[in-house]
């Protein structure tokens, strides 16, 4: 098969010819029909994610088709569209009992502790306890969309972030995660402030739902703008970007008793940032992280999807060869253009 693959960290991966994968027994092989790329893919080759064995091909968000499929899977077969969540759980330790298998103790992640689907092909263990089935409507590029950005936004937002209706939103950084989650607040009737320094990223904000934006370039004094926008504070705040500052402004942006959700990674140096704990006791905050989603949740998202509520479809910026994928890749930590940026011709 054709892969994105690198032997070292920060070098310049290349499309190599590797052997096709084979299926575990619990496990099935997609061809990968769609994948997107994602600025956890750029941390995983600059070296940041411990759990990388080299050398590695990346790649966690992704939808295809079924083309092999191991002894001891039932619910599967060959021809079946499916995506999967980034990280998929063994279902049997506490926390996959609990039903929280997106934090799973044993877990394995595409792209991360396995090989990815920056391929033609992947392979995927445990299969009936991860894969989900894609609704026949739905396009490959929308279904990979989903699995990293949209997933975690919907659950940041509703499992984590439980919004209601009427409440004020601040979400910093608009890129996929961020933008995704504008929608779903919006959606779900969010008042939603959306932080970013791209223009076309905050033009991209208001037309999925913002209902007001802050150019964090041109704002000298963003935590205030925000507060001042909300009329003393947000309700719910999530660091779709991941940064020191911007982390800190999202917890400074809340009204007492507010919600904070961290979705956006800090990672090496970045991994202690400095927080304003004095607010966080004042204010009486509340301080979550978010890991993806389960798969047994897709299905509530994959309802609202479908009753066109929201549409996905939109954040997808542009789509990609393979072959372009290793210089995108790249370029991932610069932030240019706006939206979801997928694979989709291998």
């Amino acid at each position: 098969m054709r892969a994105v693959y690198y032997e070292a960290f920060g070098q310049m991966p290349w499309i190599a010819n590797l052997p096709d994968p084979a299926p575990s027994p619990d496990g099935v092989v997609l061809a990968v029909r769609a994948t997107g790329l994602c600025r956890s893919d750029w941390h995983g080759w600059m070296g940041h994610d411990p759990d990388i064995r080299l050398p590695h091909v990346p790649g966690h968000e992704l939808a295809g088709e079924v083309v092999a499929v191991g002894e001891r899977v039932t619910r599967w077969r060959v021809g079946d569209r499916v995506t999967v969540p980034f990280v998929c759980a063994c279902g049997v330790c506490p926390q996959c009992q609990a039903g929280q298998q997106q934090v799973c103790d044993h877990q394995f992640q595409p792209g991360f502790t396995h090989w990815g689907s920056f391929a033609e092909y992947v392979a995927l263990d445990r299969a009936d306890l991860n894969l989900v089935r894609l609704p026949d409507e739905m396009s490959f590029a929308v279904a990979a969309s989903l699995g990293c950005r949209f997933a975690t936004a919907f659950r940041a937002v509703v499992d984590l972030g439980r919004i209601s209706a009427g409440e004020w939103v601040a979400v910093y950084g608009c890129g996929g995660v961020g933008l995704s989650a504008i929608m779903l607040a919006s959606a779900l009737g969010g008042q939603v402030i959306g932080i970013d320094i791209n223009p076309e990223r905050l033009e991209l904000a208001r037309a999925v739902g913002a209902t007001a934006v802050v150019d964090a370039m041109a704002e000298t004094d963003v935590v205030s703008a925000v507060r001042d926008l909300s009329g003393g504070g947000v309700h719910l705040s999530l660091d779709a970007l991941g940064s020191p500052t911007t982390c800190a402004n999202s917890i400074a942006s809340l009204r007492k008793r507010g919600r904070h959700v961290q979705v956006g990674l800090l990672l090496a140096a970045q991994r202690m940032p400095p927080l304003p704990m004095d607010i966080v006791v004042a204010r009486e905050l509340v301080i979550m992280g978010s890991h993806g989603m389960q798969a047994h949740r897709y299905d509530a998202m994959l309802d609202l999807i479908q009753s066109g509520k929201v549409q996905p479809q939109r954040l997808i910026g542009r789509t990609i060869r393979l072959d372009e994928a290793p210089a995108a890749l790249v370029d991932l930590d610069s932030f240019r253009g706006s939206g979801v940026t997928v694979i989709t011709e291998f």
